[in-house]
């Protein structure tokens, strides 16, 4: 089976649950022969490395380091999961300075060393806020970054088809916009259950208070996993943001929303989840469509992540929005 590109894929974060799982998918989905794994953790990194030479995959040239320098070098796709793990009783704004201030550093070294990188996907949490830092400091165009937002629309799926006992594969068009976070807009008008709009069962199959029940699962779908197994998701956010950066690359289209940067006059100078179509050219977001009430809930998501965006600002970690464009031309 052939690659779907030879370009370097660099996995930034590697040595964690999430970016050695993002290599293996990566490796096994067949993307490029020519991955690089970066962690500072040398030892677990070196680990990962050996685990992935056990495999035996063929025709690949695996490589590890600990340069940044060296392992975004040549990169013409980047994956970071490079930030701090959510733990037991977080909420991933808890993880704001912490991860602010490493985006900021990816960003610049995104600048410093692979200026021509084609796309770059961030996972790690807030993310729309590190991916937005990153945006800014790499210098890169809007349609060249994404962030992983689509977890909370594949657990409105799982959550849907457990409901109504179907299979998830009868569950069509889910969609939550917004922020990746406690304050993300959980949409109905969207989804098709079986054929059927999900807005026309709620209130009749379906009633309200379920609804209501089933959209706070979605929402507390990352914490629940914590509670279930003591840490937080890798497998689901590894997959995922591999199937994003595949869709860079040319291959399967990703059906799902991602994090993108939005400035159309209603959502300004914001990073965050919308309806997204990511090709070769990069990512592009349409307008989200909805009901009055679906608008008035993403307005309030919109409103959460300008908050923390200021809350950046604040922390000195961003200039001010007018300052953007002496950073990234792209943003002026």
């Amino acid at each position: 089976m052939e690659f779907l590109t030879n370009e370097k894929l660099t996995i930034v974060g590697a040595a964690g649950m999430i970016g050695s799982n993002m290599a293996q998918t990566a490796l096994m989905m067949r993307l490029t022969p020519n991955i690089c794994l970066y962690d500072p953790f040398g030892p677990a990194l070196e680990g990962v490395a050996e685990e992935l030479y056990h495999c035996a995959f063929e025709g690949v040239n695996i490589t590890w380091t600990t340069d940044i320098r060296e392992a975004l070098t040549g990169a013409a796709y980047v994956v970071s999961s490079g930030g701090a793990a959510r733990k037991a009783g977080m909420t991933r704004e808890d993880l704001l300075k912490g991860n602010a201030q490493i985006a900021e550093e990816f960003g610049k070294n995104i600048k410093a060393y692979c200026p021509d990188v084609k796309h770059v996907v961030v996972i790690f949490n807030p993310a729309d806020i590190t991916g937005l830092i990153t945006l800014i400091y790499g210098g890169l165009k809007p349609s060249q970054v994404t962030t992983l937002a689509a977890l909370d629309s594949t657990r409105l799926r799982s959550e849907l088809a457990r409901y109504f006992k179907i299979s998830p594969d009868e569950i069509r068009n889910c969609r939550t916009y917004g922020g990746h976070g406690e304050q993300m807009a959980v949409f109905a008008s969207t989804t098709l259950v079986a054929g059927r709009p999900l807005s026309e069962l709620i209130g009749k199959e379906m009633p309200e208070n379920d609804w209501a029940d089933l959209q706070q699962r979605v929402i507390q779908g990352g914490k629940h996993i914590i509670d279930l197994r003591g840490r937080s998701s890798f497998q689901s956010p590894a997959y995922i943001s591999i199937c994003m950066i595949a869709a860079a690359m040319g291959g399967k289209p990703f059906t799902y929303p991602a994090g993108v940067y939005v400035h159309n006059g209603e959502f300004n100078h914001i990073l965050m989840a919308m309806e997204t179509e990511i090709t070769k050219e990069g990512v592009r977001y349409k307008d989200v469509k909805g009901t009055p009430e679906e608008h008035r809930k993403l307005q309030e998501s919109y409103e959460h992540l300008c908050k923390l965006r200021d809350e950046v600002i604040g922390m000195g970690v961003l200039p001010a929005i007018d300052k953007w464009g002496e950073l990234n031309p792209h943003l002026k």
